[in-house]
C-alpha cells in the first residue's frame, strides 16, 4: 500500500520513465535486474520530496542528456510507493542507510557509487548533473 495517492506520484514516476527508466515495482524485478546485471546500471530511488523534484530528477536527466559515457541500464523505484522494491534496492546499497532520494550506480551488479539525500538536498540540479557525468566517465 502506498503512502501517497497515485495521482500525485504518477507524474513524478513518469518524469524518469519518459527518459528511458524502467519502473521497478516488485522485489523480483529488482533482483532480476541487479543480480543479472552485466555492465552499468543507474538506479534512482525516487521520492515526493522537494529535493527529488528540484535536484535529483532534473540532475539525473541533465547528466544523461549531456554525458559522453552513460549507464547501459536505467531503473527507478519510488520510496513510499513501491515499498518492497525500494527495500530490495536498499539491500544492495548496504551498509549505507536508507536514503530517498538517492542515485546509485552499479557495475556488474556491484555498487560503485551512491549519491545520498544529504548530497542532493540544497544543491542545484546542474551540480548533481556535473557530479554524475564525472561518475559516468569513470565507471561507464
Amino acid at each position: 500500500m502506498s503512502n501517497y495517492p497515485e495521482y500525485l506520484t504518477a507524474p513524478m514516476k513518469q518524469d524518469l520513465i519518459a527518459v528511458g527508466f524502467q519502473d521497478l515495482t516488485t522485489t523480483s524485478e529488482v533482483s532480476s535486474l541487479l543480480d543479472a546485471s552485466a555492465g552499468t546500471t543507474l538506479v534512482v530511488i525516487n521520492s515526493v520530496c522537494g529535493c527529488a523534484a528540484g535536484a535529483a530528477r532534473p540532475g539525473v536527466k541533465m547528466a544523461l542528456a549531456n554525458a559522453a559515457k552513460k549507464p547501459q541500464s536505467l531503473a527507478t523505484v519510488f520510496a513510499g510507493v513501491d515499498k518492497d522494491a525500494t527495500n530490495k534496492v536498499r539491500e544492495y546499497l548496504a551498509p549505507y542507510p536508507p536514503s530517498s532520494p538517492a542515485i546509485a550506480l552499479f557495475k556488474n551488479g556491484e555498487l560503485v557509487h551512491l549519491v545520498e539525500r544529504h548530497q542532493i538536498e540544497g544543491r542545484p540540479a546542474n551540480i548533481i548533473a556535473d557530479h554524475l557525468k564525472e561518475v559516468f566517465e569513470e565507471y561507464c
